[in-house]
């Protein structure tokens, strides 16, 4: 099979490349090992027949319709929908008061006041100083290839704005809220809903995540549907331009010839070859141990992807639930709005249980459940028969339980009962409402997604360097490689893994001007 161009792996950050190619008149192929693109934007029927619909990887999406790529590609042509949750965010604690993230600054406010008047103004003086940060820089940031650290820095200090991000973020996340903030309720309730579930809370350089979550226009969104229709509206949007997506096609090797990457071969032999590139949304080993012959990648190359490294905290074990009704929370009695609550966060309480779940982590221990979830049929009945519902939590839990992560196989339902115990502790109508349920470990991510190596949802840790110009390593973080004709475009590039189609979006910037192609729609973000 001939083409211009083939991409591995059909994330949604492969499908933004493909989407943005096919759209420049090139012929494009993305080649896929499972039987459905989409990778993470995965939607479930469970049990098959039932019509009880489980998003069972990815479901909250950060301001994706805000996102340049989103509009570009007419997504809602294709029948992506979002909603946004008025509350956004509620962190119901040990002892039933509720701390509450809307998209309503002043009611989110009124919350943390209710907790902490100090915090709560320290909360709005953060929000209001980063909001232009937000806007003028992270936004622009992220949505451009990364500049050379050296060149970022040197720009960032030429403005007051910029030197209070650097200053913010030479911080860890736990130094910023131990500074900034005093109740131990509201720096957990920072530190988990801003940190916690993407980067590693000791982690220096990004002590601005928590204000700039906090100052963020858009808060979490879920896809009408399910996340999958994300992906159906990106390979809808694709064929439209005469792509092709080939599923259940397992890669053997990337093509060469002359020491330029001109293809890939298939485990039974098949070939598709590319005239002018071949990208991958894969991650490093895969890509350059795996797929690369070992006689055509120089060995420094070799060495440096095989030293990424991944997160120690970012994989989720999930309970997902088929239920009668929704959970009923006893602190609705007090909260009624907990009712049309989106993500709800249960577990947490104080700032010192995050050293005990890091050092479980260390130990390949689990520790006291702390989880986070959502029952999306309040918002979309369409993902449950009439009148039932489904709901799932999420908990951070360590890939090698006990040392090795075939462990799970055995103790994942035994875990489930615990979270669900821990659940109906603060919503007791579950006990009678549970139709059925099913749970998911980090191994089984591993399985289905292996670019997620070790269950990382993140493609990669942000330590050691790994970030900007410098992600995945260095000399591969403009989205080109040191092999000629092969280009990366997953969630181990800037700006790094979760639903943000940004890797993709900027992969396309690049690969489209190196080949001297007109971009048509692609949006052009200032620096």
């Amino acid at each position: 099979m001939q083409c211009d161009g083939v991409i591995l792996g059909s994330g949604h950050n492969a499908l933004v490349l493909a989407c943005y190619a096919a759209r420049a008149g090139m012929s494009i192929v993305v080649v896929e090992k499972n039987d459905e693109a989409g990778g993470g934007l995965a939607t479930v029927e469970h049990p098959a027949g039932s019509g009880f619909m489980h998003n069972t990887h990815s479901f909250f999406h950060r301001a994706i319709t805000t996102m340049p790529w989103y509009q570009d590609l007419g997504l809602e042509r294709h029948g992506a929908r979002y909603i946004e949750p008025d509350l956004n965010v509620a962190m119901i604690l040990p002892d039933e008061r509720v701390l509450e993230w809307w998209t309503d600054f002043e009611k989110t406010f009124a919350s943390f006041a209710a907790i902490s008047p100090r915090d709560a103004a320290r909360l709005r003086e953060w929000t209001e100083r980063f909001r232009p940060i937000v806007t003028d820089i992270l936004i622009p940031e992220a949505q451009n290839p990364p500049l050379p650290m050296e060149e970022r820095l040197s720009k960032l200090s030429q403005s007051q704005a910029g030197r209070l991000l650097l200053e913010t973020q030479a911080l860890s996340p736990i130094e910023f809220v131990m500074r900034e903030f005093e109740h131990p309720a509201v720096r957990a309730g920072l530190l988990f809903f801003n940190g916690l579930r993407e980067v590693d809370l000791r982690q220096k350089g990004f002590g601005h995540s928590i204000p700039a979550l906090l100052a963020s226009p858009r808060k979490a969104q879920m896809c009408a549907g399910g996340s999958r229709r994300l992906a159906e509206a990106l390979c809808a949007e694709l064929r439209g331009h005469g792509g092709r997506i080939l599923t259940g096609w397992q890669p053997r090797s990337i093509l060469m010839r002359g020491g330029r990457a001109c293809g890939v071969e298939s485990l039974t032999g098949e070939r598709v070859e590319a005239a002018r590139f071949v990208a991958s949304g894969l991650n490093p080993q895969q890509t350059f141990i795996d797929l690369i012959p070992a006689d055509a990648a120089p060995s420094s190359l070799r060495e440096r992807a095989a030293g990424f490294e991944y997160n120690l905290l970012a994989p989720l074990f999930a309970l997902n639930l088929n239920l009668r009704e929704p959970p009923a929370y006893t602190a609705a009695e007090r909260h009624p709005e907990l009712s049309r609550a989106f993500m709800v966060i249960l577990g947490l309480g104080d700032v010192t249980q995050f050293q005990e779940i890091v050092s479980a982590h260390e130990r390949g221990e689990i520790p006291r459940t702390v989880m986070w979830g959502a029952c999306p049929t309040l918002f979309d009945p369409s993902q449950a028969p009439p009148g039932r519902h489904t709901a799932f939590m999420w908990e951070k839990l360590p890939y090698a339980l006990r040392g090795d992560a075939r462990n799970w196989d055995a103790c994942k339902e035994a875990h489930g009962r615990v979270m669900l115990d821990l659940w109906a502790k603060h919503a007791p109508n579950l006990h009678d409402a549970v139709l059925g349920s099913f749970t998911r470990s980090a191994l089984d991510t591993e399985r289905l997604l292996p670019n997620m190596m070790r269950g990382d949802l993140l493609v990669g840790s942000f330590a050691n360097g790994q970030t900007g110009f410098h992600r995945p390593f260095k000399g591969a973080g403009s989205y080109r490689t040191e092999i000629p004709g092969l280009y990366l475009c997953g969630g181990s590039t800037h700006p790094g893994g979760n639903v943000t189609g940004l890797c993709g979006f900027n992969a396309a910037r690049v690969l489209l001007a190196d080949l001297g192609v007109e971009r048509g729609t692609l949006s052009v973000v200032p620096p």
